[in-house]
Parts: C-alpha cells; structure tokens; sequence
C-alpha cells in the first residue's frame, strides 16, 4: 500500500510527519508500550492509503500490536491477507470503509483476545463460502462486532449464541437469510443489536425479552411475519425500537407501554390492525412515534397529544378515525406531524399555526372540514400539506406570515371561492406550491425578478386557459404539471426558457393545445427526463425530446409523417408511447435495439405500414410491444425471443401473414399475446413436446385463419390460469411499467362490443380463439384453467359435446361457444358457475333440457337459439316428460327480466372478481356503471 498523493488526502495523512532518523513511538497515530517501546496502537485512519494490502507487509512484524485502526483508507478492492492472524495479541482491529473485497481470512476467527472487529461498509467482503464461520465462536472476548454493509450471506450460525460477552453485534445490510437462532438470546450482556437490511424470516422468538441490557433493536427491512411477541415489553431497557417495513400482523402489544426508556420507536410498513394502545402515550422519554403504512384502526389516543416530550408524530396511511382536536396538542417539542391518508375529521384551529416548533405539518387525504387559514401569525412551518381535504377559504394575505414555507401543498381542498396565485408569491422562501384541483386566478401584472424561484409547481385541473406569464422568470422549476386543463393554441416561444438547464418533469397533457411555436429540432431542456404531451391536438411532425428523456408520452394527438431518425439518438429512454396518432412510413429498426434501456413502446393505432424491426437485441429490458392497429405486414421476427423480459405482445389488428409463431413458448415473463385479425393461418400445436406460456394471462387469437385441432396437453402448461392469484382481496394490481407512468391497455371484444380495458388487472385471464377455422373436439383440460374470466370459442367448427369439466371453471364471466357444430346436451355442471354474466352457445346442435337454476336463470333465448334440439326455459319449447325447476321467490330477477344481479354480481360483492366482468346484458343495461366500475371504455 502506499500514500495516496490524490485529490489533495496526503495532506490528511499522519504518516506525514513520520521520518526514519527519528523515534516511531513520537509519529503521530503511533503509541508503543512506555516500558519496552513495541508498538501497540496503530490508527492510521483516513490517512489517504491506497493499493492492495500486501502480505510481505511489515504490518505483520509488530507482534505485540494490540489495536490496529485502518479506517477510511482506499485497499483498491484487495483481499485482507491472512497474516492478520499473526497478530496475536490484538484486541482491536478496525478496517471500517476501506474498499476491501473477497473472502475474510478465517484464521482471524482464532484469535482470542479480539474484544472488537469493525469491517463495516466493505460491500464485497464476504466470509468463506460466502457465509459466517461456525469458528466466529472462539472469539469469546468480543465485545462488538460489526460486519455492516458487507456481503456476508447464509443464516446466522447457532455458534453466534457462545459470544456471551458481546454487547454489539451489528449485522446490518448484509446478505443474511434464514431465520433468527435460538441461541441469540444467550447474548445477556447484548445492548445492540441490530439485523436490518437482510432477508431474515419468520416469527421473531419470544425468547428476546430475555435480552435485559437491550438499547437498541433494530430489525427493519426483513420478512419477519406473525404477531410482535408482547415480551419485548420486558426490555425495559430499550431506547430505539425499529421494526418497520416487515410484515408483521395483529395487534400492538399493549406490553410496549412498559418500555419506560423508549426515545424512539417504527413499526411502519406493516400489516398491524386494531387500535393504537392508549398506553402508549404514557412513555416519558418517547419523542418520536412512526406507525405509518398499516391498517391500524379506531381513534388516535388522546394519551399521544399530551405527551410533553414528543417531537415527531407520524400515524399516515392508517384508517384512523375520529374528530381531531389539535388544541390539545401540549408538546412543546413537537417538530412533525404526518397524519395523512386515514379517515378523520374535524376543524383545524388556528393554535395549530403557533406551535414555536412546528416544522412539518402533514394532513393530507383526509375528511377535514371547515376554514383553512385563520389569524394567521409567524409560524415555524416549513412543510404544509393540507390536499384532498374538505376545506374552504378564502385564503388570506397573511398567509406571507409563514415566513420559513418551503413546500406548501392545498391540491383538491374543494375551494369553493377562485384562488389568487398572486398571494403565494409574498412567501419568499417557497420552493414548492402544489395548487392543483382548484380554481385559479393569475394575475397578468407585471413580472419581476423579486418573485419566489420555484422548483416544483403543480397547477394540474386548475381550469388555465394560458400559460402563466409568471413562468417567464422560473429558471430554477425541475416540476412543472400544467396538465389537465384548457390552455389552448400553441406552446408560446418563451416557454424554451422556462426551467432550461433545470427542469427534469413537464406535463402539459390534457390540454388543447395544437403544436410548438418556432419548435427547435431538439426541445432545449437540458435535464428533462419525464415529457408527457399526450391527449392534445398537435399537428404536424412529432417533436424530439431532450437526449436526455426517459419517459416520453405523445398519444392522442393528431401527429403526422414518419418518426424521425433522431429518436433513435435517445439511448435513456424507457418508455415510449406514441399510440393514437396519424404517424406513417415504417417503424424505426433502432426502437428493437435499444439496448437494455427501453421498456414500453406503444405505437397503437397509428398509420404503420412496412415490417416488424428484425433487429430485437440480445439483454433487451422491452416488457411491452404494442404495435396493434396499424398496418404492418410480413412475419413476427424471430429475434423477438431476445427479450427474455417481454410481458405483453399486442400485434393485433395488421396484416401480418405467418403461421402461429410457437417459438414465443420460450419467453418466461410473457403475460399477454394479442394476435387477432390478422393473416395468421394453421395449426397453433407446437412442433416440439416443450410446451410454455407458463405466465400467460390473455391471448386473443380471434379473426384470423388458424385451423387444425385444439393440442390437448398445450393448456397443461398454462400455469397462469390455473392457480389463483395470491393477495386477491389486497389493492387492485394492474399491469405496467413499475415506475407508475404507464399502464398497459387492451381491447377486448364481446358479443359486437368493443371494449377497451384502460387498465389491466393482473388477475383478469382471458381466451379468445373465435372466428378461425378449428375443428375437432373442444379439449378437457382447459377445464383445468380455473381462473378464467372470458373464454371465446365462436365461430369455429368444432364438433364434440361441450365438456363436463368447464363446470370447473368457476370464474368464468363470459362464455362464448356459439357458431359451431357442438352436439349433445349442455352438462348440468355449467350450473356452478355462479359469476357466469355472459352466456353464448347459440347456432350450435344442441339437444336435450336447458338445465336451470343459478346463473341460467338469467340468460334470455338468444343465448340458445338456433339448436333444434334444446328445450325448457327460457325458450318455448317444452321438455317432454321433464320436470324443469321453477325459481322460488328469493330466485326472481331484481335486475329486469330473465336476469338475476344479485347472482352476478355475488363475486364482486366478495371481494374475489375485481375487475372484469364482460357480460352483454351487464354492459347493454348498465354501461354507465360498467365504465365507472371497472374503468373501460365501450365501442359499437
């Protein structure tokens, strides 16, 4: 190793004063034993080393060294030699941040009069295999161990529990797995302990009460589950409790309340429910408390507005209820207050703006009703987020009072009277002002350079007609949201300068806006990553965003001519959507090898013509390819099988003419395959025994020419729509772009009814194989894909009976088997199921009784019509010497004739079909709630 002369460190370096002609022991971070002159302290920290740590090192000659201190020092990724081991006597040894790389010497682990080992912050530092060492239980006279932020991996070795001297241990964002031994609690003397940042599961033992000495428990970011034992009450000792962002359920142990040392606690990012202990706001040294992201219920304790020594207060994205009383609020030390995202209710009383502490003030998403600013004096408040509130104004000039505001948020309060902007610009420190919702007033006076420099500005649904002139001076925005409003003509030549060299986001979608006056090649935003423009009325030829863009949103517009060749200079892009335009000429080749950078591209509905890009790259990161309604011929490209991260395929709507390309078998994320009316013709069977489509929720082969016979193990392999989804009563989940931006679309078509689902949930699974040219027998094993929602054969020639085993189908909403050759009577076990919406089996050969109850009391004749043979309700014709079921009184329609909505709509009601249901009777009688509900729109 040697002395850095880099970037100025030597200048830090304590080896600098060291001179051979003089006494070592008098170097500065040199000590030595007063009696013998060996050196026993070494602490050569930040001393600006650099290079591999040698094993000919005269290091390892100092024998009796004792501590030995190599902290922010720069080893260029070496490994740590195992001459460490020589130094017996060391009781000491710090390599804290020192860029240290590959496996710890072993050896180290047989020193026994260690008492501390600090290797933290060396991410590629690993134990032997990767693992910590059985053999770490020979270092009885540790104290503390820190292995933090290193890469250590494998489960927490039973040995750990023999350190029983240890009173640190620090193990925090490595590798680690697997769950938390036993043998930890034999760690008595343990003060910290801390886990964090690892994948650890399981439920934590309740053995961990025993640790008595505890001040610091820290098991954050893990996967532990099940309840939070009550005996961590017993640690009566402990100051910081952090176990957030795991998945810890029931209740809070009322035991915490026991905790009488406790400074500062988090149980955020949890699955914790019931009410918040009363207790808990008895705890005298407590001063912040973080139950934020749970499903905690019931009133905030009044306990918790009287505790004199709390700082930060963070209940969000609860369902808290109840009428807030913030008068009662008695902390004198209360610097936050995130309460956002739950259910309460209540005034907001001026006292609240006169806390002397008061920095952060977080109320948004809730039922707050009444004024929104009175008397307003000097406050200390830096941050107010006060959005989607019931509030009303006016909003008062005293508002300039807030003297310290830097972010400032009244988005959708449901003002009734027009909100001055002018009056914002009297808080001189203001940096953010999110407006949105409201109704704006702008004043068009004159524009000076005293006005605040904003860098996010959120005025979105604030009914513009024009751009604020007071952007002329905003050189410093890197948020700009002017969507959604009625700004019309063109974007004006001065905007060029708003936020040049800063601005990362520009939204100016939803608007009326035509085009770019005296446009520039290239939009002259240096930084700019997020451009969405979408759903306006630009004309002319699509514009180039910065080099620099990462998400680019130009659909609905009235676009023009071919793509230019420069979007091909956007090597950052991830999404790009252009669908719903009037774009021509041939798609660019350079969008299929995009490196790993693009993820969506949409080109939807535009004017396409030529070929398909042959030039999808190996390490492709493309998850949708949306290239649907436009005119492209030709085949699919085989080096589609590059993007081994593709999730939906929609080619829908060309003139594609090929043969079904099985080849696609071999993408594992697939989820979605749109091929419909196109040229596609034979069999769909793959030529080889390896059948796939493991993942895939939708395919629509319909209007095409495909032929041959159903392949009856081809639908073994569909795993997707087989196994129900897990956490199918949590939140709606819906396919995309992770980042949030994009969400993909399909369109679906029923009974003459084109609908497009703007949306996708991940749990809605769909078939459509109608009007092609199979024949031969509908297979028995797609009895087997019982999460389907749609299924779509129509309009075929198949020629069996209908099979018994769709009766397993017990999702399915809409079911299409008209226009085919089927025979025989309709199996009685269609009759479970119940959340059957749709149902199509006319033009058929049919015979034999209808059968009835359930879901088939609601179909009307034309479900069945065109089968000579099939008699009972709800066609005239009866069933000789059958006796058909008749509906009881809890039976009979409550949804018009021959349709029972109680029936229907009995899985949505419960929670299990959110979503999709693509029933003509539902969608005919009730488009305008289908629409609302489930977030699509229809067509004729």
């Amino acid at each position: 190793m040697t002395d850095s002369d880099d970037n100025g460190v030597s200048s830090f370096s304590k080896m600098k004063s060291w001179k051979a002609d003089t006494d070592c022991c008098s170097w500065d971070g040199v000590a030595c034993n007063a009696e013998n002159g060996h050196v026993i302290d070494l602490d050569l920290s930040n001393s600006g080393l650099y290079g591999p740590l040698m094993s000919n090192s005269s290091l390892f000659s100092l024998h009796q060294l004792q501590k030995l201190n190599l902290d922010f020092n720069n080893f260029n990724s070496s490994t740590i030699p195992s001459e460490f081991g020589q130094l017996v006597r060391l009781t000491s040894l710090s390599l804290f941040d020192c860029s240290l790389h590959g496996q710890f010497p072993t050896n180290i682990f047989l020193m026994p009069k260690l008492k501390t080992i600090d290797l933290s912050l060396n991410d590629l530092l690993t134990g032997f295999s990767g693992k910590l060492p059985n053999s770490i239980a020979n270092l009885e006279a540790l104290i503390e161990l820190d292995l933090s932020y290193t890469a250590f991996s494998g489960e927490i070795p039973n040995a750990i529990g023999n350190l029983k001297s240890l009173n640190i241990l620090d193990l925090a964002a490595c590798n680690l797995s697997g769950e938390v031994p036993l043998s930890i609690t034999n760690l008595t003397h343990l003060s910290v302990l801390s886990l964090s940042g690892n994948n650890f599961h399981g439920q934590l033992p309740s053995t961990l009460g025993n640790l008595a000495n505890l001040t610091d428990l820290s098991l954050e970011n893990n996967l532990f589950h099940g309840e939070i034992p009550s005996s961590l009450g017993n640690l009566t000792q402990l100051k910081i409790l952090y176990l957030y962002n795991n998945s810890f359920d029931g209740r809070l142990p009322v035991s915490l309340a026991n905790l009488s040392q406790l400074q500062r606690i988090s149980l955020s990012s949890n699955q914790l429910i019931g009410p918040i202990p009363f207790e808990m706001g008895r705890l005298p040294q407590l001063t912040s408390i973080s139950l934020s992201f749970n499903s905690l219920s019931g009133t905030i304790p009044s306990s918790l507005f009287t505790m004199t020594s709390l700082a930060e207060l963070d209940l969000s994205q609860n369902r808290l209820t109840g009428t807030l009383k913030f008068q009662n609020f008695s902390s004198s030390q209360l610097t936050s207050i995130s309460l956002n995202s739950n259910s309460l209710t209540g005034t907001i009383p001026s006292s609240l703006f006169t806390m002397t502490s008061l920095a952060i003030l977080d109320l948004t998403q809730n039922r707050l009703t009444g004024p929104l600013f009175q008397n307003i004096s000097s406050s200390q408040l830096e941050i107010l987020f006060m959005s989607e509130n019931n509030l009303y104004g006016p909003i008062p000039r005293s508002i300039s009072n807030f003297t310290h505001l830097q972010h400032l948020d009244l988005s959708s309060i449901n003002l009734k009277d027009m909100l001055e902007l002018d009056i914002f610009f009297e808080i001189k420190r203001i940096e953010t002002l999110l407006l949105s919702g409201n109704k704006l007033l702008i004043s068009k006076g004159k524009i000076n350079s005293t006005l605040p420099k904003f860098k996010t500005l959120g005025l979105s649904s604030c009914n513009l007609r024009e751009f604020p002139i007071f952007l002329k001076v905003q050189n410093e925005l890197t948020y700009l949201d002017l969507s959604d409003n009625k700004i019309e003509g063109k974007v004006p030549k001065w905007f060029w300068n708003v936020g040049q060299e800063t601005l990362q986001s520009l939204n100016i979608s939803f608007n009326r806006l035509s085009g770019f006056e005296q446009p520039p090649i290239i939009l002259p935003w240096k930084s700019l990553e997020y451009l969405n423009l979408q759903s306006n009325m630009f004309q002319g030829l699509l514009p180039i965003p910065p080099l620099s863009t990462k998400y680019f949103f130009a659909s609905n517009n009235n676009l023009t001519g071919r793509i230019p060749p420069m979007i091909c200079m956007l090597k950052a892009l991830q999404v790009l959507d252009l669908s719903n335009n009037q774009l021509i000429g041939q798609i660019p080749h350079c969008l299929g090898n995009f490196n790993s950078s693009l993820s969506i591209l949409n080109m939807r509905n535009n004017r396409f013509q030529g070929k398909l890009p042959r030039t999808f790259t190996k390490g492709s990161n493309l998850k949708t390819l949306d290239l649907s309604l436009n005119q492209i011929k030709g085949k699919i490209p085989q080096s589609l099988v590059n993007c081994r991260m593709l999730e939906v395929l929609n080619l829908g709507n060309n003139k594609l003419n090929d043969i079904f390309p099985f080849w696609l078998e071999s993408l594992p994320e697939l989820k979605i395959l749109i091929l419909r009316a196109n040229g596609f013709h034979g069999p769909i069977g793959s030529p080889h025994p390896n059948f796939g489509f493991s993942k895939l929720h939708v395919i629509d082969l319909s209007h095409n020419n495909f032929s041959g016979m159903l392949p009856s193990k081809y639908f073994d392999t569909w795993n997707a729509m087989q196994l129900a989804p897990e956490n199918r009563n949590s939140e709606p989940e819906y396919m995309g772009d992770h980042s949030g931006y994009y969400k993909d679309s399909i369109r679906v078509i029923n009974k003459g009814m084109e609908m497009e689902l703007v949306k996708i949930l991940t749990i809605f699974i769909a078939i459509d194989f109608s009007n092609n040219r199979f024949y031969g027998e509908i297979p028995n094993t797609m009895g087997n894909l019982k999460v389907l929602i749609v299924l779509n054969l129509s309009s075929n020639s198949f020629t069996s009976t209908i099979p018994s085993s769709f009766g397993d189908l017990t999702q399915l909403q809409s079911f299409d088997l008209s226009q085919n050759k089927l025979r025989g009577e309709i199996p009685q076990q269609l009759t479970s199921l119940t959340f059957l919406a749709y149902l199509n089996l006319s033009q058929n050969q049919l015979t034999g009784p209808i059968p009835q109850g359930r879901q088939f009391g609601t179909f009307q004749n034309s479900s069945f019509e065109g089968n000579s043979g099939l008699c009972g309700f709800p066609l005239s014709k009866k069933c000789e010497n059958i006796e058909i079921p008749t509906f009881g009184p809890n039976q009979e329609s409550s949804f018009g004739e021959g349709f029972n909505w109680k029936v229907v709509v009995m899985g949505y009601a419960s929670g299990l079909i959110i979503g999709l249901v693509l029933g003509h009777v539902i969608i005919s009688r009730r488009p305008d709630w289908f629409t609302r509900t489930f977030r699509v729109n229809l067509h004729k």
